[in-house]
């Protein structure tokens, strides 16, 4: 076994309790919170697989901004008020399906005939050459997406502070 094996399974098991941890929580925080885990051990295969830019998106726009936006949807649906239990009559036939599907994937990795050398197929790409494109070609979606972002965030204060004075009226 490798060096680059072995730090593969460690990430692999980091991405797979993070995933665990998703689905397990009682808590929405703490799930959010293994969904970054899950999220940053997926950048770390990113890196293996030498995509640094694809690591760099990873965490700037998954771990770091989807999370956000998902904690400050659970902050404005009052999270207290859902029943503390959220597990439902169905999941006996859901472990039942995560445990045919886990054993479909690991058969299918394990029967699998993976190329071992990889050095020439892997086409590196500067960041010079993905600057350029994206402040050249897509300048204007870029900002198109972070007005909508800051327009989201806007909003998201907006409700919150109106529901913040509501409750400050009926006290």
């Amino acid at each position: 076994m490798t060096v680059a094996q072995l730090i593969f399974y460690v990430i692999a098991a980091l991405a797979v309790a993070g995933g665990l941890g998703v689905v397990l929580a009682r808590n929405t925080v703490y799930a959010a919170l293994f969904l970054i885990l899950a999220l940053l051990a997926v950048a770390g295969i990113y890196i293996l697989l030498a995509s640094e830019f694809l690591a760099l998106v990873q965490v700037l726009i998954y771990a770091g901004a989807i999370t956000v936006l998902l904690l400050f949807g659970l902050m404005l649906t009052r999270v207290d008020d859902l029943e503390e239990s959220m597990v439902g009559a169905q999941w006996p036939l859901a472990a039942v399906a995560s445990a045919l599907l886990m054993g479909l994937l690991i058969t299918t990795v394990a029967t699998s005939d993976w190329p071992g050398d990889a050095d020439g197929m892997i086409t590196r790409i500067p960041f010079e050459t993905l600057g350029q494109a994206l402040f050249r070609q897509w300048a204007v979606p870029f900002e198109i997406a972070s007005l909508v972002l800051l327009i989201a965030l806007v909003g998201a204060i907006v409700l919150t502070h109106d529901e913040e004075g509501d409750v400050e009226e009926t006290k």
